[in-house]
Order: structure tokens, then C-alpha cells, then sequence
């Protein structure tokens, strides 16, 4: 029998089965066979716990948002009013001790130099004080360093262990400088073995080609000073490897002799 559909004919749609609302709520879901059950019962208990905590505790919670709050907007202003200007002035201040500290490094009558550069010119500061009055600046912290070079270049070399010993930096050339001239300090008083361990330390603060072959050449010869020849020669055969072209290259062949 041929089949046909009119235009505009609509199937009807097939018939829902209805459920029975009344018949749902009738029907007892035992709670102790279900595990979901048992974890949306959990969560409504801890909901709970939680919010008489809150309640009870309101105040307390409160007080230490409050806290908290304060002691970000004291940063805040700490940092505006207080920590930057005195950055500012320490770094105004040692201007004048820096341009000493350079002719000194020059070779400009250098003792008088770095003394003025320590103890202050021309109604500014010296590192000592900049290092004392401005300790927790970056300022101040650099001042150990220039005030430890200083004294370095002066032969005092305990005050020179003792502020390179304050100064501490990310910059890794200017780490392994001034673990190299601690080094250079005990070095100085026939420390060897605590100048080789600044020495190493300064190698292994940052390895680049200008650091490195100057301290590797140090603790080298350090090394054959304490009479560890083995050691020494490891040294000695790192910079003809590396660092061939380097200044410290040369002669290197005699020192590797002298380790073997």
C-alpha cells in the first residue's frame, strides 16, 4: 500500500511516560547502602561546623584581616617615605667617595685616595658611615664592598675580611669579586687554606671568562703553596683547557710543571 505525506503533516510525537511525583516522594532510598548519600551528608555537617565557627569567631577572623590589611599599607608607606628617600640620600652621598675610590683605583696617589674615599671629602660621607648609616640600603650594602676594596689596597686586611664579610649581592660578577678578595685578605696574612676556600668559593659562585681563569690561577697557586700538587695541577689544566687566550694563560705551562 503506497504511502504518502501531505504537505504540512506533522508526525505526532510518541507519548512521554509520566512519572508520578507523588509516587517519587513515597519511595525510601536507604541512606546506609549509599555512598553518595554519605558524602553530601559530610559536606552539609562541615558546611555547618564551618559556618558556627565563623559565627562564633567572627570577630577574631576580622581582626586578623584587619591586621593583615595594616601591616600591608605600613610596607607600603615604609617603602614610600621612608626606605626610598633614604636610598636616595645614600646614594647622593657617595658620590664623592666613589670618584675617590676610582682616581685611587687609577693610581692617583691611592693611599691618600682611598682614605678619603673610607673617611669622607668635601662635607660628604665615606663608605664607613655611608655602610653604617644607611645599613639595609643597597647603598650601604655596596659601601661594604668599595669600603673593603679600600682597605684591601691599604693593608688592612682584617678590616677588609671584615666588611667584604657584610657585603652580599645577586650581581655574580660582583659576588665573586668579593669572595676573591677575601681570598686576596687572608692570602695577604698567609691564611692560604682560608684563602682557598674563598677562592673556590668564587669560582663557583659564576664561571665567565673574567672571574674565573683570575681566581682558578689563585687558588692554583694557593693550592701549590699548601703543597696539594694534585689540586693545583687541576687548576692549572682548567685555564690552558678553558681559558687559553687569557692573560692568566701565560706561563701557564711552567705552573703545570711546578704541580706535577
Amino acid at each position: 500500500m503506497a504511502t504518502y505525506n501531505k504537505r504540512g503533516y506533522k508526525a505526532p510525537k510518541p507519548k512521554e511516560d509520566k512519572i508520578d511525583n507523588e509516587y517519587l516522594d513515597n519511595v525510601a532510598i536507604d541512606e546506609t547502602d549509599s555512598t553518595t548519600a554519605e558524602v553530601f551528608n559530610s559536606l552539609d555537617e562541615t558546611a555547618s561546623r564551618t559556618e558556627d565557627f565563623v559565627a562564633r569567631n567572627q570577630k577574631l577572623i576580622l581582626g586578623i584581616v584587619g591586621a593583615i590589611a595594616i601591616a600591608a599599607i605600613a610596607y607600603t608607606l615604609y617603602v614610600k617615605f621612608v626606605a626610598d628617600p633614604k636610598e636616595i640620600d645614600a646614594t647622593t652621598e657617595m658620590y664623592m667617595a666613589q670618584k675617590n675610590f676610582q682616581m685611587a683605583t687609577d693610581g692617583t696617589a691611592s693611599d691618600s685616595l682611598y682614605n678619603l674615599a673610607l673617611n669622607g671629602a668635601e662635607g660628604k660621607l665615606g663608605f664607613v658611615k655611608i655602610a653604617e648609616d644607611f645599613s639595609g640600603t643597597d647603598a650601604g650594602n655596596l659601601a661594604n664592598y668599595y669600603a673593603g676594596i679600600a682597605y684591601l689596597n691599604t693593608g688592612k686586611y682584617d678590616e677588609a675580611i671584615t666588611y667584604l664579610g657584610k657585603f652580599n649581592s645577586d650581581d655574580v660578577i660582583l659576588k665573586a669579586l668579593a669572595l676573591g678578595a677575601l681570598g686576596d685578605a687572608h692570602s695577604q696574612k698567609n691564611q692560604m687554606k682560608e684563602a682557598l676556600d674563598f677562592y673556590k668559593k668564587a669560582l663557583s659562585s659564576d664561571e665567565n671568562d673574567f672571574t674565573t681563569p683570575r681566581f682558578t690561577l689563585k687558588a692554583g697557586s694557593t693550592a701549590l703553596a699548601l703543597g696539594n700538587k694534585e689540586e693545583a695541577l687541576k687548576f692549572f689544566t682548567d685555564i690552558k683547557e678553558k681559558y687559553e687566550s687569557s692573560t692568566e694563560a701565560q706561563g701557564i705551562d711552567a705552573l703545570i710543571g711546578l704541580a706535577q
